[in-house]
């Protein structure tokens, strides 16, 4: 399944154009698409259902369902309505189990996504990044992509505490092993940050369908590489999924691409002005 789209958002004294692809794939092993995907302004989100899990394909789409019930269509949300999103997906997916349920029977997912925000009058209109498990949101700058999330998995914490390298993890034997996702507590502790949304920022956010089959350069080299409007008719979303497909397809493959230009420029590409979401990221706590 496949959505692409571009919509203008009005603000009070100026507006925010999104353009937007999405797409999702079986892949070539799997049976059944535990994947979900939102793609509309303010909120682009990934949820990957638990492999092995009972009702994963129904888990990650009630994320989905949570998120479009609790979210404004064509408006900025707020970071407390995403937060509350989250929870409320938590709850809705814990729901999903039975009150003895207990390893690979209970239903989980991950989540992450971007969501354009109105963060206060002091603080103005921010992109509000969150993650929860593995899949994964990057920052696209033209140039280079660089994974803002951090990957809630044994492996990752394996890294962080200097046992094995990141190369490593890409082929360690737990690297499917997620240490958080949605539906596994009572409580879940979301990974937040807040971007200023100032000019120009593009998002990739996946499931890690995409990450098992193409490094980060290859991803990059797609991103450089596409034409827009692309003239084989195919958005950006769908050439990350076919490559994935192309180098195996081992997994369910999701990928939501975002880019967003606050104010009345209109110019083509990436402005070297404007700052990246790097420059002044600010991380909080869900």
């Amino acid at each position: 399944m496949a959505q692409p789209g571009e919509i203008d958002m009005m603000l009070p004294s100026t507006r925010v154009r999104f353009s937007f692809s999405a797409h999702s794939d079986v892949g070539l092993e799997r049976k059944i698409n535990e994947d979900s995907f939102m793609a509309q302004a303010p909120v682009f989100l990934v949820a990957d259902g638990m492999g092995g899990h009972a009702h994963g394909d129904v888990a990650s789409q009630t994320v989905a369902r949570v998120f479009d019930e609790h979210i404004e269509r064509g408006a900025p949300s707020t970071p407390e309505r995403i937060l509350d999103a989250i929870h409320s997906s938590n709850d809705a997916v814990r729901d999903l189990s039975a009150v003895d349920d207990y390893g690979t029977a209970v239903s989980g997912t991950t989540l992450a996504g971007v969501a354009f925000v109105d963060a206060g009058d002091d603080v103005g209109f921010h992109w509000m990044a969150f993650n929860i498990g593995d899949s994964r949101v990057y920052t696209w700058d033209g140039r280079t992509l660089a994974q803002l999330s951090v990957d809630h998995s044994a492996v990752q914490e394996m890294v962080d505490a200097g046992l094995i390298t990141a190369e490593t993890a890409e082929q360690h034997p737990e690297r499917n092993v997620i240490t958080r996702a949605i539906g596994a507590d009572e409580f879940v502790d979301a990974d937040v940050w807040l971007l200023p949304a100032s000019g120009r920022h593009s998002f990739l956010v996946c499931s890690d369908g995409l990450t098992k089959e193409l490094g980060n350069a290859e991803i990059a080299g797609l991103l450089a590489a596409h034409d827009e409007p692309p003239e084989t008719g195919r958005s950006i979303a769908q050439v990350l999924v076919d490559a994935a497909l192309a180098h195996g397809g081992h997994d369910n493959v999701t990928v939501v691409f975002v880019e967003s230009v606050l104010g009345d420029r209109e110019t083509d590409g990436h402005n070297p002005d404007d700052h990246g979401p790097e420059d002044s990221l600010n991380r909080v706590h869900a």
